[in-house]
């Protein structure tokens, strides 16, 4: 929150005034004593990997000491969660089928005879101008021991059903059937283990676990759970995540202020209200197929289904599986790439073992084509047969959209401040930076395609420039999502402000009269008015209504997940746990890494630091000489046995590592070795990294460039990055890092690592 996360400067200055005075306490849970740390009522210092162990511990405890929100839990329907001063309510108390001895489908009640089926229609979730016809069979709860029918979206007739439930019935066939309601599936995921061995697991205290529950459950619904990265890096990071998720409902504390919140952000293309419709493109090129990447669609359900296990994951839950993406061209599953675009990306850099993206990058027969859009020559783009540049934030236009911990509804519009480096092209008789928009543009002209050019966004509406996108959209935010939404005009002084402010711009940027044409006379002023604030914001005030959130998730929360359960591991056919649950570190196989932790004894973890945040940041000259250089942060204890110092030099390797080296394919390697950084901060046996630092691109060495050389400066390559050093994945041929097979993220803090001194 001090270093990361959305937090400078947004949270900081939030919370700061609260832990000072003490209004607010703060428990950490992280292997490192964080600046965030220094400020907590507990540390928590748990070992990487293990958060649904704390997470399952706590809910233990919540449940048995009757610390939960029963009121909120035993709403069943919206109809409940009205009655009881709620806006979004929870599944804990429908029944779920027990098979096997394993929960799996939520049983409906035209099949135990309690209702019959209705025809009903939704919208289409793949074209919400369509509706959908649909079978509703409505949930199953028991009341008082009963089972009862349940529409969850019914708004007169409240259920509140009973939270724990371990029973059998009898379906319309005779059939007896086990079942359990969501919130006792949860109760005996918890009680798999004692609080004593789920703390073990851990490696924290269980007198101050047990202390943080109570503390957490002591504030009715001004208490929340915050994750980010922490948890959910791991091969078992889905699990950690539904874990901590389960807590906060244990909490009640979705929708209410000091509780859990949704980022609430202003449409700018049209969809909802505004005055230009973006959304409908007349010469839109409609997807097909799978993906490369193999998101949202089940293995088993298609035409190359080969039995298990799948050559690679497939992901029917998740999607943007950045780790995907070049590891699946390299083994031309499930098809062949013939070309890869990129666009201001460095998987090589920023993925974990990010360095297995460079074998396939750096061959033709894997990837005949490979060109990028980007503003430097980067760890990635190094690689490209044509980099096409791209323009920087200061030059460019953005919607940055807003984020859970904003309160507030919020919409930020990023805009050209000076007038961009890169040269001038020429598309559709137009001449504009070379930039992504341009690029795009004068592909789609260069191949006859729709998209952009005469009459792209309907007729008469031209798609000739980024502008005649741009500014429309900022046309759509300034008049809001209904009428009476819309933002005042700006009067004469704000004009005068808005055109002296851009007098520096060239016509390439910033043309008036053409800025004007493109939204209208009428609509002018308004537009002025978001340009001149850089986006549009509601008065902070408007956040809450009383006690609640004025922007509220007003939904059901799937406690217990069926869609989830429902689904299988392509590795083994086996279903995805619905509900929290604690997994180890496993492969993409779900096979131990026992064997690659063996005879390597710390914890590889990374962490940032607030002046290098990205992997371009180490091009800010005015941040660099704050931290010049990082190191290896180690517990002055496993320093001390290891015989090392403050400063020694040392080798990080790994069971997939053992080199400890990148090899960059084009004869050059680089050393993972950093200076040791001896310090209290670091959880013993576990050892971090800040990241940003270490490049081998992005301006550290010299490249030539049309036979003239752009010389490199070596302060960008100092320190260490230790990503290559992290597990590849045996079960997917080391071609791949770790993979959390069910959400789809990276499993950065898994690995075990040894430092060996140099």
């Amino acid at each position: 929150m001090f270093e990361a996360n959305y937090g400078p400067t947004n949270r900081t200055v939030r919370l700061t005034e609260n832990l000072a005075k003490g209004y607010t306490k703060i428990a950490v849970a992280d292997p490192r004593f964080s600046k965030l740390a220094s400020k907590a009522h507990k540390w928590l210092p748990i070992k990487p990997g293990t958060d649904s162990a704390l997470a399952l511990a706590m809910i233990q405890w919540i449940i048995n000491n009757n610390r939960y929100d029963e009121k909120f839990l035993k709403n069943a329907n919206k109809a409940a969660a009205k009655e009881t001063n709620e806006t979004s309510w929870t599944n804990s108390t429908w029944l779920v089928e027990i098979k096997d001895g394993q929960p799996g489908k939520l049983i409906r009640a035209a099949d135990f005879g309690l209702k019959s089926a209705e025809k009903r229609k939704m919208q289409d979730p793949k074209d919400k101008t369509k509706e959908i016809e649909y079978e509703e069979k409505f949930m199953v709860v028991m009341v008082n021991g009963r089972p009862t029918w349940v529409d969850p979206n019914d708004e007169k007739n409240p259920v509140f059903g009973d939270l724990f439930v371990d029973a059998e019935l009898t379906n319309k066939e005779g059939k007896k059937v086990k079942v359990k309601s969501g919130l006792q599936i949860l109760k005996e995921s918890s009680e798999e283990n004692s609080i004593s061995k789920w703390c073990e697991i851990a490696g924290v205290n269980e007198k101050d676990v047990i202390e943080v529950a109570r503390e957490l459950t002591s504030y009715g619904k001004q208490a929340a759970v915050d994750i980010h990265r922490g948890p959910a890096q791991h091969t078992n990071g889905f699990y950690n995540v539904l874990s901590w998720m389960s807590l906060n409902m244990l909490l009640g504390n979705f929708d209410w202020a000091g509780g859990m919140s949704k980022a609430s952000t202003y449409k700018y293309d049209g969809s909802k209200g505004g005055v230009f419709d973006l959304t409908k493109v007349k010469g839109k090129i409609s997807t097909f197929g799978i993906s490369s990447i193999r998101h949202d669609v089940d293995y088993d359900k298609t035409t190359i289904f080969e039995g298990y296990p799948a050559k690679r994951n497939w992901y029917p839950l998740s999607s943007d599986i950045y780790e995907e993406i070049i590891p699946s061209i390299g083994d031309a599953y499930p098809y062949p790439i013939k070309a890869l675009f990129f666009y201001m990306g460095a998987p090589t850099y920023a993925l974990p073992a990010g360095h297995t993206n460079i074998d396939v990058l750096s061959d033709v027969n894997k990837l005949p084509l490979f060109f990028c859009s980007d503003i430097i020559i980067g760890s990635t783009s190094m690689y490209a047969d044509y980099i096409f540049p791209d323009l920087s934030f200061l030059e460019r236009w953005e919607f940055q959209g807003s984020h859970p911990n904003m309160p507030a509804k919020v919409e930020n519009v990023r805009q050209p401040v000076i007038s961009p480096i890169p040269e001038k092209v020429k598309v559709y008789g137009e001449e504009m930076p070379c930039s992504l928009e341009a690029l795009m543009m004068a592909l789609n002209e260069k191949l006859g395609l729709k998209a952009f050019g005469k009459n792209a966004l309907g007729d008469g509406i031209d798609f000739t420039r980024p502008e005649d996108f741009y500014l429309r959209a900022v046309a759509n935010l300034a008049y809001g999502e209904e009428p009476g939404k819309e933002v005042p005009d700006a009067n004469d002084r704000e004009l005068e402000v808005f055109t002296k402010a851009r007098r520096h711009l060239n016509k390439l940027v910033f043309d008036e009269a053409r800025w004007k044409q493109i939204v209208g006379e009428d609509k002018w002023r308004k537009v002025v008015y978001i340009l001149n604030r850089g986006g549009r914001y509601e008065d902070h005030h408007k956040s809450f209504d009383g006690d609640k959130l004025t922007h509220p998730y007003k939904a059901l929360l799937n406690l217990y997940q069926e869609k989830t359960a429902s689904k299988k591991y392509a590795a083994t056919g086996k279903h995805y746990y619905g509900y929290a649950k604690y997994l180890p570190i496993m492969n993409y196989a779900q096979e131990s890494v026992d064997k690659l932790s063996d005879g390597y004894e710390f914890d590889l973890i990374t962490h940032r630091t607030v002046t290098q945040t990205k992997s371009r940041t180490i091009a800010a000259y005015w941040l660099q000489p704050i931290m010049p250089e990082n190191g290896i942060m180690i517990n002055s204890r496993d320093a001390q046995r290891l015989g090392l110092k403050k400063d020694d030099l040392v080798r990080v390797v790994s069971a997939t590592n053992t080199e400890g080296v990148w090899n960059f394919r084009n004869g050059k390697i680089k050393d993972i070795v950093g200076k040791v950084i001896t310090t209290e901060t670091m959880r013993p046996g576990v050892v971090s990294f800040v990241l940003g630092f270490g490049h081998w691109a992005t301006g550290s060495e010299d490249f030539e460039i049309d036979g003239e050389t752009i010389k490199g400066d070596s302060r960008r390559a100092k320190g260490l990055h230790a990503n290559a050093a992290m597990w590849t994945d045996p079960s997917l041929r080391n071609n791949t890092c770790m993979i959390d097979p069910v959400g789809g993220s990276v499993s950065f803090y898994d690995t075990k690592i040894k430092l060996v001194k140099v």
